[in-house]
């Protein structure tokens, strides 16, 4: 069994990777977002990227870094098919996940302001912010020294393939294709 984790950059196309891995590749998938979510219902906490972040770093602090990892890795790993673990964002959970075996981190970016545009289309509640907001969000996320926090970058730096998708999702496609026949 293989569990890929994907991560990168906001907007950059994540979701579109998961969801072909899903239905072209039988994939089981496993979301950060949807864990958090249902955290903050349980709080009583508006579905928004500030309380998401509040919430996904409280929860690292108060467990471990990789808090919210293992317990979707718990998830897959009972799983006889390959799964998908959306969206690593702290370097202490690609940690975890590497000391599992049979893992693989994918990192996918793209340009900003096309990245922008995007979350602007799917219309998710926790992006409906202007394009100097969608800047900072990003770089309050990129980097820091608190192994509680997101680090986008070292996230990105620990990756086993950065996709660029800047193109044509086709593009994006054959890139994860090519990579997963290599393995």
């Amino acid at each position: 069994m293989l569990i890929v984790g994907i991560t990168g950059t906001l907007g950059a196309g994540k979701g579109t990777i998961v969801e072909y891995l899903e239905i072209k590749k039988g994939f089981a998938h496993f979301s950060v977002r949807d864990y958090l979510i249902e955290e903050m219902a349980k709080r009583g906490l508006d579905n928004n990227r500030d309380n998401m972040v509040i919430t996904a770093n409280d929860l690292r602090k108060n467990n471990s870094p990789s808090f919210i990892i293992e317990e979707l890795y718990r998830e897959a790993k009972g799983l006889p098919e390959n799964a998908v673990i959306e969206s690593i964002r702290t370097p202490g959970e690609v940690d975890f996940l590497k000391k599992q075996g049979e893992f693989i981190l994918l990192a996918v970016d793209a340009d900003p302001e096309l990245r922008y545009e995007r979350i602007k289309a799917r219309k998710s509640s926790t992006d409906n912010v202007d394009f100097k907001t969608f800047l900072a969000n990003e770089e309050r996320e990129f980097t820091t020294t608190d192994p509680n926090k997101q680090n986008l970058k070292k996230c990105i730096e620990m990756s086993d393939l950065v996709l660029n998708n800047n193109g044509s999702i086709e593009a994006l496609f054959d890139q994860l294709d090519e990579f997963l026949g290599s393995l």
